[in-house]
């Protein structure tokens, strides 16, 4: 028997030896976490024990923040260095993790010590924080099926985790099929138009041919420039039919999107509610499902128009410039990247020699210090793979506030996608503040050899938007975890920190700190910097239709009383398309079978976040620009005001779940968010219709 021991057995302050977790130490810890956790509870619901924050509350944070450290660690793990063993320890320990959350759930002893609270005549001298706790404890009891009687306990206990199961398989069947999917060239005029350094990703010296896989730093150059539309159609097809019936029978999801929808509309049914985009909007800012189409729907009206022209546009270049008379969903990245070269005159390879990824990460940092007086100081530590790095943020007096884990490259083994996870919220205790520990995780392009990697700008885009993630849970000044930003704030506000961080990828003064040229050094020249900027909002139409496209097939197909079966699934999105989308795929497009986020992300019924939270981004910034207006510049150079980011930190960030989204932009805008901003951002006013 090995003496080692076991990293997850104990938390000290910081961070851990990430590099020695064995499957094994999982298993050990999170099994031994439960039973300390179920003891903690069992203790606290005794109604002999008094009904105070100090001896509920306290004890269970400390017998349970452990378990949930250990269990975030095992799934960030799972997600981005995929093993066999790893992933049977982490499916060996999902059920009893899951049967224990749905117990705490349903514990009604535990939910009368929390009514206790509430009614308890110490509940008004509480801080805010520890208020809002209570409160969302309580009404989170009721979403979770405790008072539920009988049978009707025990399907909802089963029912979650069934869908904790599916949730883990749909995820795992989508990583695998597009890990095993691989396509070997031996000829090189197949790839060309690839750019050289994709080129030089792609090649294996030891088959003597070059590889092309789904991962995206490969899929979507290869789609942009590959003259060959035989691989474009070839690549195109691999990746829209990921884990369905044309794929391997063990990875397709069908079934159990089936089964997902069934069980989400049983899990409404046994809670008393009309359908599960009910019951996902009760903890939403939006007030029901109605409201939610009827502001998608709105949006497409106004998105169409444009979104029409663009592809009128894109079919005519390409039927004149590039013999494409019949414009195919494959030709449509490459057509579109001619496009933009030929009426823009640059293209995104040029851009992209100018975002190497040393400047990128400290052009970024700088621009965090700027706005929210922090400092990112790169520490050593020990990761989990060669590709992490980590960071500790520390405010304005150099006192460590929390720390940022970054692990930004595509590989084998690694779910695909930018996320933000947390393995630990801000909690301040007796003697000491336990610091938020947050993962950052992206599939970028890795470096070649002794060059840098080189990233497009729809690649630092994604990398400020997860940044916006990770200051949210970082800057917290929030005491309690059950108060923090990604445990309170409404699922549809909680991109705004995130979208609202994409827009200083779009200033002149930030892009001079962001941009090296991988050659000379030189930042991007500012006539380059134009032509981007003349081009933003291309294909601007033809994009947001697309995501209203996602968000209302997601909302249509939760409001329904009980589960589809797939057919009906891809009926439905067929309809959607019919009424939104302007560019149809083929039949065989089974786009439903990957969509991790409906599926195994937690936007179920949710995914019009995006576009509901991206109006309070748009509006929010808007307010950066207002400040640049005012400024004593005559012409503004920068937004990136430390006074309104000041402002943004404190009403925006520092606060997290402390109170609802809605009363926290009214504090920092002094009004609701109006869509106007987002409409002008995005080029669709009517002053854009009304042009030739």
């Amino acid at each position: 028997m090995s003496l080692r021991p076991n990293p997850l057995a104990s938390f000290g302050r910081d961070l851990i030896d990430y590099a020695s977790i064995t499957p094994e130490d999982i298993k050990e810890a999170v099994a031994a976490y439960l039973v300390q956790a179920r003891e903690a509870v069992t203790a606290a619901a005794d109604p002999s024990v008094a009904a105070t924050w100090a001896t509920i509350v306290e004890p269970l944070d400390r017998a349970c923040g452990p378990l949930w450290r250990a269990w975030s660690i095992a799934g960030h793990l799972n997600a981005v260095v995929n093993t066999p063993a790893l992933r049977d320890a982490y499916n060996a320990m999902l059920a009893p993790v899951t049967e224990y959350s749905t117990w705490v759930g349903l514990h009604e002893g535990l939910y009368h010590q929390y009514q206790r609270m509430k009614t308890s005549s110490g509940f008004a001298s509480l801080s805010a924080a520890r208020q809002r706790v209570i409160e969302l404890a309580l009404r989170n009891f009721k979403l979770s099926g405790v008072e539920l009687k009988g049978d009707a306990r025990q399907r909802y206990a089963e029912n979650s985790e069934k869908q904790s199961q599916v949730s883990q398989k749909f995820s795992e069947n989508v990583l695998d099929a597009k890990d095993k999917w691989s396509l070997l060239l031996t000829e090189a005029s197949r790839l060309e138009g690839v750019p050289q350094d994709v080129l030089d990703s792609l090649y294996d010296e030891e088959k003597q041919a070059w590889v092309v896989t789904l991962k995206m730093p490969c899929y979507l150059p290869v789609m942009q420039y590959a003259k060959d539309r035989d691989l474009r159609h070839t690549l195109y097809k691999a990746y829209a039919t990921v884990a369905s019936e044309f794929g391997e029978a063990a990875w397709d999801n069908s079934a159990l999107i089936e089964e997902s929808l069934h069980l989400r509309a049983a899990e409404a049914e046994l809670l008393g509610f009309k359908h599960f985009a009910e019951l996902r909007l009760q903890t939403r800012m939006a007030k029901n499902d109605d409201e939610v189409i009827k502001f998608l729907r709105e949006l497409a009206a106004r998105a169409k128009p444009f979104a029409e022209r663009d592809l009128a546009e894109l079919r005519a270049y390409a039927a004149k410039e590039l013999a494409l008379t019949d414009l195919q969903p494959w030709d449509v990245p490459f057509a579109s990247e001619h496009l933009r070269e030929t009426r823009y005159a640059y293209s995104e390879d040029e851009v992209k020699q100018y975002f190497t990824e040393p400047r990128v990460l400290s052009g970024l940092f700088e621009v965090v210090e700027n706005l929210f007086e922090v400092k990112l100081h790169p520490i050593e530590f020990s990761p989990w793979h060669e590709d992490a790095r980590a960071v500790e943020v520390l405010n304005k007096q150099g006192v460590k506030v929390g720390y940022l884990l970054l692990d930004l490259y595509a590989r084998t083994g690694k779910q695909g996608g930018a996320w933000v996870d947390s393995e630990r919220a801000r909690h301040k205790l007796s003697d000491h503040i336990e610091l938020p520990i947050i993962n950052l995780t992206c599939n970028f392009a890795k470096p070649q050899g002794d060059r840098p990697a080189l990233w497009t700008h729809d690649d630092v885009i994604t990398l400020f938007h997860e940044s916006g993630h990770a200051l949210h849970a970082l800057l917290s000044e929030v005491d309690e975890p059950g108060a923090s930003a990604f445990a309170a704030v409404e699922w549809d506000a909680i991109e705004l920190p995130s979208q609202f961080m994409e827009n200083f990828c779009w200033e002149w003064s930030v892009l001079e700190q962001l941009t090296a040229h991988i050659e000379t050094g030189e930042p991007l020249p500012r006539a380059l910097f134009d032509k981007m900027t003349a081009a933003r909002n291309f294909q601007s139409g033809m994009q947001a239709v697309r995501q209203i496209e996602f968000s209302l097939f997601d909302m249509l197909m939760h409001n329904k009383p009980t589960g589809l079966p797939i057919k009906a699934v891809l009926e439905l999105l067929e309809a959607v398309r019919a009424e939104v989308a302007v560019l149809r795929p083929p039949p065989w497009h089974r786009f439903p079978h990957s969509f991790s986020h409906l599926f195994a992300g937690g936007y179920g019924a949710g995914y019009y976040s995006y576009k509901w939270a991206e109006v309070l981004s748009a509006d929010a910034y808007a307010a950066f620009e207002e400040a640049a207006l005012a400024s004593k510049h005559s012409v503004p150079t920068t937004t990136l005001d430390a006074v309104t980011g000041a402002r943004f930190k404190k009403e925006i960030l520092a606060v997290g779940g402390l109170r609802s989204a809605s009363e926290s932009f009214r504090a920092f805008r002094g009004r609701d968010a109006t869509i106007d901003a987002l409409l002008r951002h995005s080029g669709m006013t009517e002053e854009v219709a009304s042009l030739p």
